[in-house]
């Protein structure tokens, strides 16, 4: 190679290093300060969990086995925020290297995303909502990866089998996650569909199917196999009556007068928890407001049926009552407009006395994690913890994405399209206003971004 070739290739090559070398180095501090990671009430639960070796089922299974295997590595789980951390960057970085040639724009961008807290804190804090953020970014990336490479066999392989692993952790890592899954299946059969010299309707069904099948076979597989070391089957009931009584709750707490016929003649002191004390207690900030409420009820025996029962009663007969109450705690999740009642971020580690003794962690709240804790919260006021303008920025990308509608642009729509879907389910479950809820949103709107933005000098 001539000294000009050679010189073209290494400026040719800049941007490329330069965005990773940022990345990494993004990655590396983000670990360096928060080591050995953040452990709240229920991380430390979901730990003890993985140490007793019998699941509550309050919380995804998927993450007390995780924590059980980075516990069994190294005592205290933070191989976990390692794992997490991995994910969540590994999955910037291959979205941002996918272009053949790298702008220099990603490398601004990548630098002026790094400080963000839902960058530098939230990946070594260990909740199931940054778990499947980065699950499902990272499958979404791997899809990217396939569809570039889709001549190549074994690499296309070898991509979706990786994008189908991870997308089925993210589907296990939260109650509605599996929303990931069908979005993929269809980016999938699309982008076989569009592969070689002309479109293959065919082509396009076997893969969207296969994959689909692929995916709901091993989520099926992993949950039966998880739910083995389910000590309590009746969370999951007691979890959807809370969240059916937090409605109920709302309704009497907007109208004194909504008819309550049903528990009336089924459940009449559930009726008047729920118009007296409920009503006066009610907050859209939290479930929790409503606890003296679900603290005195027998949510997965006795009261679960009328409670199920009356709700479906409201929904039938009072659906725009019903649709403001889920809209408002929609808006209060998307929004956070009370940075005091909302969590915004978590650092150190507290959980209850007997769970801290069974995990072998140690309370902590360090002038490090005080720190930390003050430079997130610096953001709160601005745009930049805000899910809304994630969600502004995710759907102007979006939009250029599908007009543009290349192989890998179809796999990174569809990461924000999996993205918005979760935001909208919790219209239907929202019972809190926890910025962590929709941290997915802003990841996926951040690693579609440094996509763009590496490849923009071809659009």
């Amino acid at each position: 190679m001539s000294e000009t070739g050679r010189s073209r290739g290494v400026i040719a090559a800049a941007p490329r290093l330069a965005v990773a070398a940022i990345i990494v180095a993004g990655a590396a501090l983000s670990l360096g300060l928060n080591f050995p990671g953040h452990f709240s009430y229920d991380s430390v639960v979901q730990l003890a969990e993985a140490r007793d070796g019998a699941y509550s089922g309050e919380h995804p299974i998927v993450m007390s086995w995780l924590l059980g295997l980075a516990d069994a590595a190294a005592a205290g789980g933070f191989l976990f925020v390692v794992f997490d951390t991995l994910l969540i960057y590994g999955a910037l970085l291959a979205l941002a290297l996918l272009a053949r040639r790298v702008s220099w724009l990603a490398s601004p961008l990548a630098a002026l995303c790094a400080p963000l807290p839902q960058l530098l804190l939230y990946p070594s804090i260990v909740w199931k909502d940054v778990l499947f953020a980065g699950a499902s970014a990272a499958g979404f990336a791997s899809l990217a990866w396939a569809a570039q490479r889709w001549a190549k066999p074994v690499s296309r392989g070898a991509c979706l089998a990786a994008g189908l692993l991870v997308l089925t952790l993210a589907a296990l890592a939260r109650q509605n996650g599996a929303v990931v899954l069908p979005l993929a299946a269809l980016t999938v059969g699309w982008i076989a569909a569009r592969s070689g010299q002309a479109s293959h309707g065919r082509r396009g069904l076997t893969y969207g199917l296969g994959f689909l099948s692929a995916g709901a076979v091993l989520f099926l597989a992993a949950s039966v196999a998880l739910a083995t070391r389910l000590e309590d089957p009746g969370a999951t009931t007691e979890a959807w009556t809370a969240l059916q009584t937090y409605d109920l709750v709302a309704a009497a707490a907007r109208d004194s007068h909504v008819d309550l016929g049903v528990l009336h003649a089924r459940d009449p002191a559930v009726e008047a928890l729920i118009r007296g004390k409920g009503a006066r207690l009610y907050s859209p900030v939290h479930v929790d407001s409503i606890g003296p409420v679900l603290d005195q009820m027998d949510p997965d025996g006795a009261d679960a049926g009328p409670v199920a029962a009356q709700w479906r009663d409201l929904i039938a007969h009072r659906p725009l009552l019903y649709l403001r109450i889920r809209a408002t705690a929609l808006r209060w999740v998307l929004l956070t407009p009370d940075p005091d009642g909302c969590v915004l971020v978590y650092t150190g580690i507290d959980g209850p006395a007997e769970e801290m003794a069974d995990s072998g962690l140690k309370p902590r709240k360090s002038a490090m994690d005080d720190a930390l804790d003050d430079y997130a919260l610096a953001f709160a006021p601005t745009p930049a913890f805000s899910h809304a303008t994630f969600g502004l920025v995710g759907l102007a990308l979006l939009v250029l994405l599908l007009r543009r509608r290349r192989p890998a642009d179809l796999a990174v729509a569809a990461m924000l399209g999996a993205a918005f879907a979760f935001v909208a389910s919790f219209a239907v479950i929202s019972i809190a206003c926890d910025y962590r809820y929709l941290y997915d949103l802003d990841i996926a709107a951040i690693a579609a971004a440094l996509y763009l933005a590496a490849d923009w000098r071809r659009q």
